[in-house]
């Protein structure tokens, strides 16, 4: 039987290799924009690791504190939760110095006709956050759509490929790592620039997406056919770690899962767990957006769950009557509208 708690559990149980990880990370962590999708898990993940590595270390959260749910789960496991609107400058700056950020706060559904706050989250913020935070180590959160549409057939873009964002949330996201690419280059600031293709929580996520478009009958799009994921556990002990790779100039990688995934074949599966048919329209075409996540395995090893297992976690979280969160991922989307 699923229930929250038991996936929370799982979400914030750390593995050796983070436990190991934390016991070189000096200092304390402060996450901004950690009230997200991911943020609140990965804050009790790192203190858990914390607490097993035996290392005294404060874990800050900061964030608007608009979910009341994520900011009880944060206080009950020892987070320091600062409430804050990160634009605020004046308070921004009143935080105190930490030697490790992981940087998350950032803007995407929205976005069409309220452009102008979208780039004042992922432009204008993170040049304030890096000139606050020169001296330490910089996780920056960013999107692997930051690439083209490449064909199924070019195994995804790699860091090393020429990117090509298309609309103006992607623009922005661009726009973020360039802030904190100036740090690097200008301060010597240590940032490592996260570009995430599709965490699966299931509470939320692409598979979460295709299950309930399967459930309420509606027709699922074969125009992008593949896409990539990765269990949420594993993006966050990522995340973690990453601020042991932070440098100066910025170290750029691909995070998501090594498997590229049929997105008819994910739904047909689906739907022989959820005993339901699903439903699809329009021809399968032959490119998406895909990343090669490679350079990651090798620094960090493979995902803890694979692809196959999270399709069937998702059917039986939502069998069992899971909590959800009510934030879809449009990982359809292809024109760059949010």
């Amino acid at each position: 039987m699923w229930t929250e708690e038991r996936l929370n559990e799982m979400l914030t149980t750390p593995s050796q290799a983070l436990i190991e990880d934390m016991k070189k990370i000096e200092g304390d962590i402060m996450v901004l924009g950690a009230g997200g999708k991911m943020g609140p898990t990965l804050c009790v993940l790192a203190k858990n690791a914390a607490k097993a590595a035996g290392v005294d270390k404060k874990i800050y959260a900061v964030s608007r504190g608009s979910d009341p749910i994520a900011t009880q789960l944060m206080r009950d496991n020892d987070i320091e939760v600062i409430a804050m609107d990160l634009l605020d400058k004046e308070k921004l700056y009143s935080l105190p110095d930490v030697p490790n950020i992981i940087y998350m706060a950032g803007k995407k559904f929205g976005t069409d006709g309220n452009e102008w706050q979208t780039w004042a989250m992922n432009s204008t913020l993170p040049a304030f956050v890096a000139d606050k935070f020169k001296k330490s180590n910089i996780v920056v959160f960013s999107s692997g759509n930051i690439y083209p549409i490449v064909k199924l057939s070019d195994g995804g873009c790699r860091e090393c490929d020429k990117i090509g964002p298309i609309g103006e949330y992607t623009m922005s996201c661009l726009a973020r790592e360039r802030a904190f690419e100036y740090a690097a280059n200008t301060f010597g600031t240590n940032v490592f620039i996260y570009r995430l293709n599709f965490a699966v929580d299931l509470r939320y996520g692409v598979l979460f997406d295709v299950a309930n478009k399967i459930l309420n009958e509606e027709p699922i799009s074969l125009s992008t056919p593949c896409f990539n994921f990765i269990w949420q556990g594993s993006a966050n002990e990522i995340a973690i770690r990453g601020l042991l790779h932070a440098e100066s100039p910025a170290k750029i990688m691909n995070v998501t899962g090594p498997e590229t995934v049929s997105i008819k074949k994910a739904a047909l599966e689906l739907g022989e767990y959820l005993g339901k048919k699903p439903i699809f329209e329009g021809e399968a075409g032959n490119d998406a957006y895909l990343n090669d996540a490679s350079l990651a395995m090798e620094t960090f090893g493979y995902p803890a769950v694979s692809a196959k297992t999270l399709i069937r976690w998702q059917a039986e979280y939502i069998k069992d009557g899971g909590r959800t969160l009510d934030k879809p991922t449009h990982f359809e989307e292809r024109k760059g509208s949010y």
